[in-house]
């Protein structure tokens, strides 16, 4: 088999907290992507027996119209990789995913004669324990096994996925996506003593924007995980200084003043006088110690905690900006320089931009995150945000699935290489 066959049927996958991004290289610059979760129907209901549905469980774009009541939504809704981690013996989180890796491969079945199997590469999290790898291994097995759509598989970390895809040697990556938040630091490949975990991410400014949402009055929209998502995205702002901000939207009222209309319905959310928490958001990503947001807590908001996952301890209230420094500080002196000065932005959790109009008081992430490592001392920071964040670490699977040779045969020391499944 060809490395010219290899360069037209290789395919990316990107476990993403909230996305699964994935598709072949014909596709060009962006892949598809769904929502990584499932839902497992009440398969006793006779309506599903009389509609013909046999499907434990069910993923994709259509998944919505299988959503039964708002009570049962919290144990028949799975986000499997909340941290980018699932537990070893979480059955239904794992059968998830093999439902979302099969939904992606098969939504690209129609390929060309010379078709013998696609090389496909996997990114994980960083911080993925071997387990992992070796389940995501098995389930590949075995859609190859129901579709004969897989030749070989490998697996790489996000990070390394998006350096590869800024052709970045050297660098720091901030994955952010729904669940946590990876610094890794990279010297041709992670530098895995000093990578750093926060238990932090786009879930996360979910709930202040919950929050938000129920002391406006709009309670019952605050329970709807996925309406308040795309509320704090329409609405949210990263301050450049939160009090500065505060004021400025508090003085400047109309200015500031949001409303936001739910597509499709008659619902519109207007927050009014406290149209200035929307600086709330943007700040909760990156430095929640603030104390602007003790008095949530002492209402009984969850405070993003410490949490040990396997041998990782995922930080919850360090401020990004410390994260950052305690990361490179674990790296050698004389490469600590060139870290600082190329810092990559990636995932959807990173991708908030300052709106022209608001340029006084608001920024985008990268110019949050200079401001945070500039207070703190430190020099010759260059942060760029990917192009596209959300879909970076596919990108980069791409680019890695053809470059690596065919005959590059997978090692557990180096956790690299092709797993031939046909072999």
């Amino acid at each position: 088999m060809s490395e010219k066959y290899k360069r037209k049927y290789t395919f990316g996958e990107d476990y993403g907290t909230s996305f699964y991004k994935f598709g072949p290289i014909t596709l060009g610059e962006k892949p598809r992507l769904i929502e990584n979760r499932g839902y497992f129907p009440d398969k006793s209901s006779v309506i599903y027996k009389l509609m013909g549905i046999t499907r434990e469980v069910i993923v994709g774009e259509k998944l919505p119209s299988y959503l039964e009541s708002k009570e049962d939504l919290a144990s028949r809704l799975i986000y499997p990789m909340r941290n980018g981690v699932v537990d070893k013996d979480d059955e239904k989180a794992w059968r998830v995913i093999e439902e979302i890796t099969g939904y992606g491969l098969k939504a690209f079945r129609s390929v060309g004669s010379d078709f013998k199997g696609y090389f496909v590469t996997a990114a994980l999290s960083s911080i993925a324990p071997r387990y992992m790898y070796e389940k995501i291994i098995e389930i590949h097995r075995k859609v190859d096994w129901e579709t004969g759509l897989i030749r070989a598989v490998t697996i790489i970390p996000q990070p390394l996925a998006v350096a590869i895809a800024h052709k970045a040697p050297t660098c720091i990556v901030i994955e952010s996506g729904h669940g946590n938040t990876q610094i890794c630091p990279i010297s041709r490949y992670p530098i895995r003593s000093a990578i750093i975990a926060l238990n932090r991410g786009g879930s996360d400014a979910d709930i202040i924007t919950s929050q938000i949402l129920y002391d406006a009055g709009y309670g019952d929209i605050a329970k709807e995980e996925a309406i308040v998502r795309r509320i704090k995205e329409a609405i949210g702002l990263i301050p450049k200084r939160l009090n500065e901000a505060i004021r400025e939207a508090k003085r400047n009222y109309e200015k500031y003043h949001v409303k936001y209309k739910i597509a499709g319905t008659r619902i519109e959310v207007d927050l009014g006088k406290d149209s200035w928490t929307r600086f709330l958001i943007g700040e909760y990503i990156f430095n929640p110690k603030d104390e602007m947001f003790e008095s949530y807590f002492k209402r009984g908001m969850r405070r993003p905690r410490d949490m040990k996952i396997g041998e990782i301890t995922f930080r919850g209230m360090m401020d990004l900006g410390e994260a950052i420094i305690e990361s490179v500080e674990k790296c050698p002196i004389e490469l600590q320089p060139y870290l600082y000065n190329r810092i990559i932005l990636s995932g959807g959790n990173l991708q908030w931009k300052a709106p022209p109009q608001f340029k006084d008081v608001a920024v985008d992430s990268a110019t949050k995150i200079k401001i945070l490592l500039q207070e703190k001392g430190v020099e010759g920071i260059i942060v760029e945000t990917a192009p596209e964040p959300k879909y970076s670490v596919w990108r980069g699977c791409i680019v890695y699935g053809y470059a690596l040779p065919k005959d590059y045969k997978w090692t557990w020391e180096n956790m690299e290489g092709w797993i031939d499944l046909h072999a």
